[in-house]
């Protein structure tokens, strides 16, 4: 039996899997299995993935299912996994040889902590070649209020043992955004401790097609984490009272990125209906002042709006 599972999920990444599995099998912790799910992949994922499996059968579990979004496929790799300790890794991204190494030494020196947070290299996007968390990392370690109050408190490439999952169970495949901070939160609910490595020993892969859509649907996965946790929370504690900011202030962040969809896209209507609820909710002259441009001047606006937005994503 491994010490250690990596879990990784794999959908339509035949571009990139085969660098992250290099990047597994290159560690210097050797106590490892690791157990890739293919998701329902149409390129050549799987073969990649069985190509490897072939080579590495001491070491490669491969199990293939229907698209069943990430929780679903995270959740297949739990349940096929035999090791003590579960590793996160995304089918996209990859670690430095130590990673493991690291990260196990400092669970076995914290009996207490079940949860490790790891760090990356950005890569790709104009974050490339920056850490994702802050080096050094001032915050303290993340507790259920710290990460009720900042989504980055917790970075996916975790590390976090079985009885994490034995308790509170897998990852809610209701979502197919934010699973992974739903699931922070729920260890966090149950009191499991956490721990910060702060050393970036991975790289997180940046991609540069992010468009306002996926952060509607991203803000939208968001908010529903935040209405799941809050009856976990009792009125008047500093739980309830973080998650009510938070889900004012990303209700806010979806009415702009539903008025910059729109904007985007054309659609006039759903435009000013969110601006408005911007303007009802910030107040301030610009937005009073754009609300009426766009409602009498709704094609001027959105050219306007369209063409600042192409100045602004072109190369200087």
């Amino acid at each position: 039996m491994p010490s250690v599972s990596v879990v990784m999920p794999a959908y339509n990444v035949e571009r990139y899997l085969a660098e992250s599995i290099d990047s597994v099998l290159a560690q210097t912790f050797r106590d490892f299995e690791l157990v890739i799910v293919d998701d329902g992949s149409t390129d050549g994922s799987y073969a990649i993935a069985e190509r490897y499996r072939t080579n590495h059968p001491e070491r490669i579990v491969l199990v293939s299912q229907e698209n069943r979004g990430l929780a679903g496929a995270r959740n297949t790799a739990l349940r096929a996994a035999s090791g003590r300790v579960f590793a996160l890794l995304d089918s996209d991204d990859g670690w430095h040889p130590r990673f493991l190494e690291s990260q196990m030494r400092l669970l076995d020196t914290h009996p207490d902590v079940a949860i490790v947070s790891g760090n990356a290299l950005n890569r790709g996007g104009i974050e490339d070649g920056r850490p994702a968390q802050p080096v050094p990392d001032p915050r303290p370690a993340p507790d259920l209020v710290s990460i009720l109050a900042d989504e980055t408190a917790v970075f996916i490439m975790s590390l976090f043992r079985r009885e994490v999952v034995d308790r509170i169970g897998g990852f809610d495949e209701d979502f197919r955004t934010n699973e992974d901070y739903d699931f922070w939160i729920r260890a966090g609910l149950a009191g499991f401790k956490f721990l910060r490595n702060p050393e970036p020993l991975g790289f997180y892969r940046r991609h540069a097609n992010s468009l306002s859509a996926s952060d509607v649907r991203m803000l939208t996965g968001i908010l529903r984490v935040y209405h799941k946790a809050l009856p976990h929370c009792p009125p008047g504690t500093p739980g309830a009272d973080v998650i009510a900011a938070q889900i004012s202030r990303f209700e806010t962040e979806l009415l702009a990125a539903n008025a910059r969809e729109a904007l985007g896209t054309g659609d006039m209507r759903k435009a000013l209906a969110a601006v408005k609820g911007l303007r009802a909710r910030r107040g301030g002259l610009a937005l009073r002042l754009f609300a009426e441009f766009l409602q009498h001047m709704p094609r001027v606006a959105t050219w306007v709006y369209q063409a600042r937005a192409r100045l602004r994503g072109a190369p200087r």
